[in-house]
């Protein structure tokens, strides 16, 4: 639990504040410095004919841009056997609907992908009020390619890598008492059991289309997305921060479930 910070006075915050502010910049700087290195990084060729499940129909990974050269795909966790999408991402994509046209207007498309059957996505969609373009991908290799999804022998052999580090087998005996409860309740919100829960990973990669070929920019995963989670960009200004604890109730839910017990 954060400790209550003293009481000051106005003269004595403004200096604390400028202080801050000069460390502030210094990140801002540095957040600049990190863009344009992601802009540096190397091109990958994409060579596989990855197919999608679209509202348009089937579709290939150069349709998803749909006219535009680049493309931004959120790694959403919506396994096939989910009733739901994870409760996390589903805060994250609360915040899509609104930056699409602004992303089009740039000349980037933008889509979520996910394996579970088009079906459960649309209809998933259509509870929480989204418009933005959500793919499945249960046809394809595309989501264990781009390391957010493992099959049950990756997980149990330590074959499966995630945020390009192999993730080690592991068991519930494991987890502290806190995070068996936090990991059990989410996969409950998503409809499923721990296991399939944890067999889906969420991130972001982004694409790019030159003279008909699509290359692979970048990936980021984990605390990686927390940039392009708008909720915790306004919780860290907070006086509490984002409050979260691992000891307590999960400490978000799908928006239409607050008021649920």
């Amino acid at each position: 639990m954060l400790t209550h910070p003293k009481i000051a006075t106005r003269e004595e915050w403004l200096a604390a504040r400028l202080d801050l502010l000069k460390a502030e910049k210094e990140l801002t700087r540095r957040g600049d410095e990190l863009t344009r290195r992601r802009m540096e990084l190397p091109w990958v060729r994409i060579d596989k004919d990855y197919r999608f499940q679209t509202d348009a129909g089937n579709a290939s990974l150069a349709d998803l841009f749909k006219g535009r050269s680049q493309l931004l795909i959120y790694h959403f966790m919506f396994g096939p056997d989910y009733a739901a999408g994870c409760p996390s991402c589903s805060s994250i994509a609360d915040g899509f609907n609104g930056i699409v046209p602004h992303l089009e207007n740039h000349d980037v498309a933008f889509s979520a992908v996910s394996r579970a059957p088009l079906a459960k996505l649309q209809a998933f969609k259509k509870r929480m009020g989204w418009s933005f373009s959500w793919a499945s991908s249960s046809d394809s290799d595309f989501n264990f390619e781009f390391n957010v999804s493992y099959t049950p022998d990756q997980v149990r052999e330590g074959d499966a890598e995630y945020n390009f580090m192999r993730i080690p087998p592991s068991t519930p005996e494991d987890e502290t008492e806190s995070e068996h409860r936090w990991s059990k309740r989410f996969a409950e919100m998503a409809g499923t059991d721990r296991a399939r829960y944890g067999r889906e990973s969420p991130g972001v990669s982004a694409f790019v289309l030159e003279h008909g070929v699509v290359y692979h920019t970048y990936s980021a995963y984990a605390r990686g997305l927390d940039g392009l989670w708008n909720m915790y960009q306004w919780l860290d200004r907070a006086p509490r921060g984002r409050n979260e604890s691992f000891d307590a109730e999960p400490w978000l839910r799908h928006h239409d479930r607050y008021d649920a017990p």
